[in-house]
């Protein structure tokens, strides 16, 4: 037997008899910004190469869609930028012949801050990433206490203006309501939110139930154009976006 083959042999004994308990506790994300202070040397070989590709990704990431009125960033239990979410799926509705009485956003969709000031292209690109489209469907009063019972165990998610939901600190649901009244388990309730959450995913299996759905896979409706085609509406009214936390989502004490 060689050396090389000994010694993979030994290393996988090694492996195979050793065992562990670790498990994982928490997990927890960030946005870093990689900038100059992670190095300060220019690599002029790297500048020039990529030179050639600058033009072309500013003009698509460069154009302004609208205005911020402050630094947002996501946090649960409830944020200015979730709740700003929520609310433009809710906005979106009109466009799609749908009246709402909801909107859901999940936290872990969003996936940078909103700048101050001017927002591009390329900021929206940052907060909504992926292919999800906007979507719409009806659940139960009993399944919607079900989807909000779900949202207090992962501590919250973006919902819009409509919902008032408290939360106990060892997350469970103490009561929900939307626009001020109790939630009738016997009544449908129309929604709005994207359609990678309709699989069940991100903790809240009961959108699995969702009937009726309008969801069109259309590029149009990615939730990213959704999102400009409100600063750009905001923009045309004279308007700077904004929002602010009005205890969607409290956490009682």
């Amino acid at each position: 037997m060689s050396r090389k083959l000994c010694i993979w042999a030994v290393m996988t004994m090694m492996l195979v008899s050793c065992k562990t308990n670790y498990e994982v506790a928490s997990t927890a994300r960030s946005r870093i910004l990689v900038d100059a202070r992670y190095d300060g040397h220019d690599d002029a070989e790297a500048a020039a190469f990529l030179a050639r590709y600058k033009q072309k990704v500013d003009s698509i990431m460069g154009p302004v869609v609208g205005r911020s009125a402050k630094y947002m960033k996501p946090h649960r239990p409830e944020s200015e930028l979730s709740n700003l979410l929520a609310d433009i799926m809710v906005w979106a509705a009109k466009d799609y012949g749908e009246q709402v009485d909801f909107g859901v956003y999940n936290m872990g969709g969003i996936r940078a801050d909103l700048p101050q000031g001017d927002v591009t292209y390329g900021d929206v690109l940052d907060i909504a990433p992926f292919e999800n489209k906007i979507a719409f469907g009806t659940l139960s009063g009993a399944e919607v206490l079900e989807l909000f019972s779900q949202m207090a165990k992962s501590g919250g998610e973006a919902v819009s203006h409509a919902v008032r939901l408290v939360i106990t600190k060892d997350r469970k649901l103490v009561s929900a309501t939307l626009n001020g009244k109790e939630i009738d388990p016997q009544k449908d309730y129309r929604f709005a939110t994207i359609d990678y959450l309709l699989g069940g995913t991100d903790k809240m299996p009961v959108f699995k139930k969702t009937r009726n759905i309008n969801a069109s896979p259309a590029e149009e409706n990615n939730s990213r154009f959704i999102i400009m085609n409100y600063f750009r509406e905001m923009a045309k009214e004279g308007k700077v976006v904004d929002s602010e936390i009005e205890g969607r989502i409290i956490i009682e004490n």
